[in-house]
């Protein structure tokens, strides 16, 4: 189950009975998440130069996953008392995708802040109880890919030789001056531009407060969800390249 996604380290849970269900009633949910997902590679690249918008990496997954069938949804459940409507909610989950046995619902969380999680999984818990979907799917940064984040920018800045903010400019990121500042700060404490900017840039754009593995734990284990059977998925450090080889070839000092 999931082969290729373990063999390239991603994290997978299940949770509240999921693996049963997908195995027994939507193995082909699981065979298309397992071919879309494995294939999943990010450009170092586009890291650097996402700015505020959605990845490309995410937007290329996006569009897998919605050739597959895999398409956005909006579900709407209307309650009446007596022939008078009492309450109407809508729920707009990323993909949906209907199977035989029931819907499977999926939701991205590469790179956002991470209250993002208590509403897509609150979300889930409530498509569920009202018989609207049968699995919810999370996936996010994995532990290894968020612990690689530093690493992987300081190896960029030395394929790069980016030494000042004007080097920077050839990817596409200009500094706001809160940026600036802080970036200036580090340096003047460092001595060194590429290791000022690379722990600035993660913590800033992939911090601890935002979607990544442990914080989706945290919340998943404390019950936040339950019971709508899930599976989780961390994306791991194998899908960042480099174009000129293999992420971490060769280990960075952090």
């Amino acid at each position: 189950m999931l082969k290729r996604l373990r063999e390239r380290g991603f994290e997978i849970e299940f949770l509240s009975h999921a693996r049963a269900i997908l195995e027994a009633d939507f193995p082909a949910a699981l065979s298309e998440l397992d071919d879309v997902l494995s294939e999943i590679v990010i450009p170092i690249t586009e890291i650097v130069g996402s700015g505020g918008g959605e990845a490309a990496g995410t937007q290329r997954m996006r569009r897998a996953l919605a050739a597959r069938g895999w398409l956005k949804g909006i579900f709407e459940i209307t309650k009446t008392i007596n022939g008078v409507t009492r309450e109407s909610i809508s729920h707009e989950v990323d993909h949906v995708r209907q199977f035989d046995g029931g819907t499977v619902a999926l939701e991205i969380e590469w790179n956002n802040k991470d209250p993002f999680f208590d509403r897509d999984l609150e979300n889930f818990k409530r498509l569920h109880t009202e018989g609207a979907i049968s699995v919810g799917v999370l996936v996010t940064r994995g532990s290894t890919l968020h612990a690689a984040m530093k690493s992987a920018i300081l190896r960029f800045t030395r394929q790069h030789n980016i030494a000042s903010f004007e080097d920077l400019e050839r990817f596409e990121w200009t500094p706001t001056r809160r940026q600036r500042r802080e970036i200036e700060r580090r340096l003047h404490a460092t001595g060194s531009f590429a290791d000022a900017w690379a722990s600035h840039f993660v913590s800033d754009k992939f911090g601890e407060s935002t979607t990544h593995w442990r914080k989706l734990q945290d919340r998943v284990h404390r019950g936040v969800g339950n019971p709508c059977p899930l599976l989780l998925i961390g994306l791991s450090d194998q899908v960042l390249n480099f174009e000129s080889g293999p992420l971490l070839d060769e280990p960075a000092d952090v």
